[in-house]
């Protein structure tokens, strides 16, 4: 049997009538078995401060902490016009997915997707460990 479909005119009845269908019936949800994770192990402090989580090793944490400084973006889009591009520039900022460079030869700031990204380089020494985790292994170290 072949249906064909009609133009719908609201309010008319001569829309377009589905084949009769089997209802359909509901069924409950799967419900995925609920396991309580286990507390994040925190170190108190001496002086009673909150509590400090340390942010681990990403990419754009090393960024971030790189701010100012001139880096070289290696960066490859396969499959695309532009193929591999190098990037030179000041690191203005970093995200979860992004890079924010500014050009050092003009003022063009470009919004690099970190998908694309293959590594970086810093002609200089750069920061990797977080200020307060260097002060607290100074402190411990005494």
């Amino acid at each position: 049997m072949n249906y064909v479909q009609q133009p719908f005119l609201y309010g008319n009845s001569y829309g377009y009538v589905p084949p009769y269908q089997q209802p359909i019936i509901p069924t409950p949800p799967y419900q995925q078995p609920v396991v309580p994770l286990p507390p994040f192990p925190q170190q108190p402090l001496p002086d009673q401060q909150l509590p400090i989580q340390f942010e681990q090793s990403y990419i754009e944490n090393i960024l971030r902490l790189n701010r100012g400084k001139v880096a070289t973006v290696y960066m490859n889009f396969e499959g695309s016009q532009w193929g591999s591009k190098i990037f030179k520039g000041i690191v203005l900022a970093a995200g979860r997915d992004h890079l924010i460079l500014k050009d050092l030869q003009s003022e063009v700031r470009y919004v690099l997707l970190t998908v694309f990204l293959n590594y970086f380089t810093f002609d200089e020494e750069i920061e990797y460990e977080y200020p307060i985790r260097k002060k607290k292994a100074s402190s411990s170290n005494k």
